[in-house]
């Protein structure tokens, strides 16, 4: 059958991944397809969206080699009597019958793919809740949080889970809604561009910091935002900071962002990272063993998005050049990915990465207090100096105030010992002294 053998075509082509995830989910539906149109079917929205997006201009050009006409492809659904007869596993309510709108969101970012850790568990669990129960108890959302950190994950994973209840859900970034309300505004073609925004259930917008300043932009969102609550619509936002340090954010809608509730994501801690490097490894079916995965937790920096770029970039190194991924091989890919290193550290530079990522004061690192947390970052500090700097131990006893070189050389006795028994406390050390040679 043509149409079996355009998908086997498709399977050299992409990632096995892929193609057992999504492309094997297709049926072609004959009876509804001709030569200038193919039709295939997919069993849920998730699937269907992700091939539109990603292999449909694909499939139409495997049909054109093997035809000589590039088909447009169409991609529908399974009948929903056929794929709903039974209530869906963990889904409290299903509305079989309502209509969706269909919305670009990643299938791969679901909740189950998300990697929970104290840097974010309050944020995953305000974004659960209100997926399962949207514009009841939290409304709006506000999610924030540095580059990279999993804001988007989440929001998407709102997003595909509320799909799969039968929601109408619009997800756009704010540059997207502005670029939307611009054409549409000079189209006069407004009642469109409301009808989109304001008929749904869910509203998710992203990089919601990009309002500032678009005041003709702002004025829009502002009566968006009302409509849609006043309504018992959910609304869920995104941005790299608070409402309140948002400049240039008119005050009435920095108001209405704080109505609900606010919850920060923040920096990933080592234990969390690695988990992140193994859950993706294990989604993609990358073969890392634990040295690796703690290698790259350690020196690849907090964001995570950059974490997992240069995991898929490692293998597909690997994959090319037929190399099983040896901490050798790599420690070589990487080499360009890990960033610039400073050409001059100093005591100064140590002191304010280990004071950040510690929580301790910077003079109390360098004080007499003998708190068992103060004593462990002082002599951190004390190891990470001696390594990293050409300071003498008796330049170091007077920087730290110890009384002499001698307390210096036990301190870094203390620290080595833990080096070479506790794995957990070397990685950390691994991971600060990547913090105090990456350039920021």
């Amino acid at each position: 059958m043509l149409a079996d053998s355009i998908l086997n075509l498709l399977k050299n082509e992409i990632s096995e991944q892929d193609y057992e995830r999504y492309i094997k989910q297709l049926e072609f539906d004959e009876k509804n397809s001709h030569s200038d149109q193919k039709v295939f079917t997919a069993p849920n929205i998730l699937i269907q969206n992700w091939i539109k997006t990603k292999y449909s201009k694909k499939l139409a050009h495997l049909f054109e080699v093997k035809t000589g006409i590039k088909p447009d492809i169409k991609i529908t659904l399974k009948n929903r009597s056929e794929i709903h007869t039974k209530k869906p596993k963990n889904i409290d309510i299903y509305e079989a019958n309502k209509p969706t709108i269909n919305t670009i969101l990643n299938p791969s970012y679901t909740f189950e793919s998300f990697v929970v850790g104290s840097s974010n568990q309050f944020a995953y669990s305000i974004a659960k809740s209100v997926a399962k129960k949207p514009g009841i108890i939290y409304n709006p959302v506000f999610i924030y949080g540095p580059t990279g950190l999993g804001k988007t994950h989440l929001i998407h994973a709102i997003g595909n889970y509320s799909q799969t209840l039968g929601k109408t859900v619009i997800y756009a970034t704010i540059e997207q809604f502005m670029n939307d309300f611009t054409y549409n505004l000079k189209n006069q073609t407004m009642d469109r561009f409301r009808e989109k925004y304001r008929n749904c259930d869910i509203l998710l917008i992203d990089d919601t910091q990009f309002l500032s300043n678009k005041i003709q932009t702002q004025e829009e969102f502002f009566h968006t935002f009302n409509e849609l609550h006043a309504a018992g619509k959910q609304i869920v936002l995104t941005s790299d900071k608070p409402p309140k340090m948002i400049n240039g954010l008119e005050e009435r809608l920095k108001s209405r962002f704080e109505w609900g509730t606010t919850a920060d994501i923040g920096i990933p801690e080592l234990e969390t990272k690695i988990a992140i490097i193994k859950k993706k490894c294990e989604l993609d079916g990358i073969d890392l063993n634990n040295e690796i995965a703690n290698y790259i937790a350690a020196n690849m920096g907090d964001n995570i998005r950059e974490i997992e770029g240069a995991i898929i970039n490692l293998n597909a190194y690997a994959t090319l050049m037929r190399q099983e991924i040896t901490m050798e091989f790599a420690k070589n890919v990487m080499k360009a990915q890990i960033k610039e290193k400073k050409n001059h550290i100093t005591l100064e530079d140590i002191i304010k990465v280990i004071s950040r990522e510690l929580n301790i004061k910077p003079s109390e690192i360098k004080s007499k207090k003998r708190n068992k947390n103060i004593v462990e970052a002082r002599r951190i500090g004390i190891y990470l100096a001696r390594t990293l700097t050409p300071n003498s131990m008796s330049s170091l006893a007077s920087f730290f105030g110890m009384k002499d070189y001698t307390a210096v050389s036990h301190n870094m006795k203390k620290i080595n010992e833990l080096i070479e028994t506790n794995e957990t406390f070397k990685l950390k050390i691994e991971e600060l002294k990547n913090k105090i040679l990456v350039r920021e």
